[in-house]
């Protein structure tokens, strides 16, 4: 903002800021710019420092991070740790090639040394020594999964699908050696990555043993997809098990690297079931899986020997009758014979303190709003750090428990969106808040003292533009008693008296949540950017999506779409009570579960819709993958009734918008097939659609040519909803 100092320096400046803020995005603005030119000011990479309560970020300059920075907690003054020059210096010094931006992510190995990959070694530096760069382990190419301990120096990695460990520098030697490709060890892609699953490398705690993923899919169905740009085009197979058909098998191999030795854990029968929550014991005796069974309603956390892999004991079972998704690793205390163990079994995600025993010692956390993740203890282990969805999921929050006797102290209390990180001692947070209406607040939170000291205030990037205005809206569910979130967002320049079209953007699937008390309101530039060009954008989040508790959730259990469908009616039911909504010029766009529930309004409400975009979208469940599809809708065998209720090609006779369909011809997620089927459908009904594809992308369009995609989107409105 600028003061009036003199009257006619008053005229000219007003004039040039109101021309100013009628500034609008490009496309390409509206895709990449939210991240970049648009970011907020703030910290990035944000880590705690080892033996202290400082934290470490990367500093950027123009385009490139060239500075590793360290904030005091105990004033904020910030100094320079390392700067990118300094660091090439160690890595010639090292015999390795320079690096042209500062390596993210990194890690801190010790209180004084970094830890970064490049693109075929595992380097660490000493920041306080004249030493050079250090490789600590030569991959040969870029693996596709890799686990490191610092303290033994041992490292794992995946090549070919074979596990491979490099020892005392040594190496690498094999661990397995399996030709066959449909067999594949270390793989974080386990279970096609759900359950939490995102590696598939576990070094014990002491560097001892290192145990491995190993997924046998020789026997689940070849799925083609084909690379139209060969002369002759090829077909490249995926393994695809689908609703119904046969699965995987995956088994958890123990390698000790001293004697060369490699046991598999005796999991048992049958072989359809899930590996999840492994976890070594803090002795390295024991390890700990949560084997769930395939039907996804029955767990047993489970004790087996490291040294022979044989079965010990099971600690405690979760039964339920829709499903049960353990998502988390045991975290154990300072005392060994404890650990925390999370489960929505009380509907909410919450924390229970259990003992290697099995027994329960006490449930630490008992609110009506789900923990989302632990952030660590305090030096002494007293205390546990854990961040909390909270205002009806608006809000995310750090709080503290104590361990002894189980009171939570909410540390956060403002409404908004607190990004935490916990200091290695455990005494102060670094905070990253923002809201609504607070674009960036960097801040550290002295716990102890309960005090906060502001240490960067983000201006607004888009004091220049002309920007549309978001709001929250409260939507009461078709329960008739559920508070649904909304997010209105309105064009620069409203006008009440005027009738706007609307797009309605939809997602609503489980584990989703498009809507936070943050900047931006947790919607994308793009929206926006639909914003500016005359369009009302709304959505909201409908019972079956994230963060809301597992009663919230589980109501699209068996039938997929259909509570969530009520809810987005009820939100179309909000916007019809808007004057300035034209009720006549009603658009919907989603992706994936998005594209699902896109196709399904306009085939279900096919009189409130005048035109759809379906981006990647399920058209039938007993097409998509075991692992998501059966937890929600069982099998085919099991649940036929709410198969044929969602199946959308049965649908298409009721279709009266235009519909935009899009997917991407290698999608490996929802494969092609869905969209085909459907336009085929259409075809036998006599029904229009545009379609297009995009002959090179899998399930999202990414990199530049997200910018064509989403100008096409963007396009498809302008052109048939703004008539």
């Amino acid at each position: 903002m600028f003061k009036r100092i003199l009257f006619f320096g008053f005229v000219s400046l007003s004039t040039n800021l109101i021309f100013a803020q009628d500034k609008l995005f490009t496309i390409q603005e509206a895709v990449t710019g939210q991240g970049r030119q648009f970011k907020p000011e703030s910290y990035d990479f944000v880590q705690a420092i080892p033996e202290s309560d400082d934290f470490s970020f990367a500093k950027k300059n123009a385009n490139t991070y060239d500075e590793l920075k360290r904030i005091s907690s105990a004033n904020g003054e910030i100094e320079t740790i390392i700067s990118l020059k300094d660091l090439n210096s160690k890595m010639q010094n090292g015999s390795m090639e320079p690096l042209n931006t500062f390596p993210l992510p990194y890690e801190w190995e010790n209180a004084h040394t970094i830890r970064f990959s490049t693109s075929d070694k595992l380097v660490s530096v000493d920041i306080n020594s004249t030493s050079p760069a250090k490789v600590l382990a030569n991959f040969g190419e870029t693996p596709a999964y890799s686990s490191y301990h610092a303290k033994t120096g041992l490292s794992a990695f995946t090549k070919d699908n074979n596990l491979f460990v490099i020892k005392d520098g040594m190496g690498p030697n094999p661990v397995t050696v399996d030709a066959n490709k449909g067999i594949v060890n270390g793989s974080g892609y386990t279970h096609r990555e759900e359950f939490g699953i995102h590696e598939g490398i576990f070094i014990s705690p002491s560097g001892n043993y290192v145990a491995f993923y190993r997924k046998d899919e020789t026997m689940v169905t070849d799925y083609p997809l084909v690379n139209s740009a060969k002369r002759i085009a090829e077909s490249h197979n995926i393994k695809y098990p689908m609703a119904g058909m046969t699965s995987e098998n995956v088994t958890l191999g123990i390698y000790n690297p001293l004697n060369g030795l490699k046991v598999y854990v005796k999991t048992g029968e049958p072989k359809e079931q899930y590996l999840t929550a492994i976890t070594w014991d803090p002795s390295e005796k024991f390890i700990y899986i949560g084997l769930l069974n395939r039907e996804q309603n029955h767990l047993k956390l489970n004790q087996y020997s490291a040294e022979t892999g044989d079965f010990i004991k099971t600690l405690f079972e979760e039964r339920d009758s829709k499903w049960v998704e353990p998502e988390n690793p045991l975290y154990f205390l300072k005392d060994p014979t404890q650990f925390i163990w999370q489960s929505e079994r009380d509907g909410y995600n919450q924390l229970y303190l259990y003992n290697t025993k099995g027994q329960l010692i006490k449930q630490l956390t008992n609110a009506s709003e789900p923990v989302l993740q632990i952030m660590g203890t305090d030096e002494k282990g007293e205390n546990l750090f854990y961040e909390t969805s909270a205002d009806f999921g608006l809000s995310l929050k750090m709080c503290r428990v104590n361990l002894k006797t189980g009171k939570s102290t909410l540390l956060t209390p403002e409404k908004g969106t607190h990004a935490t990180t916990l200091s290695a001692n455990g005494n102060f947070l670094f905070i990253k808040y923002s809201s609504l209406s607070v674009p960036a607040r960097t801040s550290l939170y002295n716990i102890k003292a309960g005090k906060s000291q502001n240490i960067l205030e983000a201006k607004n990037p888009y004091a220049e533009y002309a920007m549309p205005k978001a709001e929250f809206v409260s939507i009461t569910a078709a329960d008739g008693k559920t508070q649904l979130n909304g997010r209105i967002i309105k064009p620069a320049h409203f006008d009440a008296t005027k009738k706007y079209p609307v797009m309605v953007y939809v997602y609503g699937g489980p584990h989703a949540q498009l809507i936070t008390d943050s900047w931006l309101g947790g919607a994308g530039l793009w929206d926006y950017y639909m914003a500016q060009k005359g369009f009302i954008v709304f959505t909201v989040d409908n019972r079956g999506s994230g963060n809301r508790g597992y009663a919230f959730e589980n109501v699209i259990h068996r039938q997929l779409g259909q509570e969530e469908m009520k809810d987005q009616m009820k939100g179309v039911e909000y916007l019809k009570t808007l004057p300035y909504v034209d009720v006549n010029r009603m658009g919907v766009f989603g992706w994936s579960f998005g594209g699902f529930m896109t196709t399904s309004l306009l085939t279900s409400y096919p009189d409130v819709f005048k035109v759809g975009v379906a981006g990647g979208p399920v058209i039938d469940w007993k097409w998509y993958e075991i692992m998501y599809g059966e937890r929600y809708m069982d099998t085919p065998d099991e649940n036929p009734d709410g198969y044929n209720l969602t199946k959308l090609t049965d649908k298409a006779k009721n279709l009266k918008a235009r519909l935009l369909m899009i997917h991407g011809a290698q999608d490996p997620v929802v494969v092609q097939q869905h969209s085909l089927e459907f336009v085929n459908a259409c075809i036998k009904e006599g029904k229009q659609i545009d379609y297009f594809v995009y002959p090179d992308h899998e399930h999202n369009v990414r990199g530049k040519d997200r910018i064509h995609l989403m100008e096409k989107v963007a396009d498809y409105f302008e052109l048939h909803l703004k008539k």
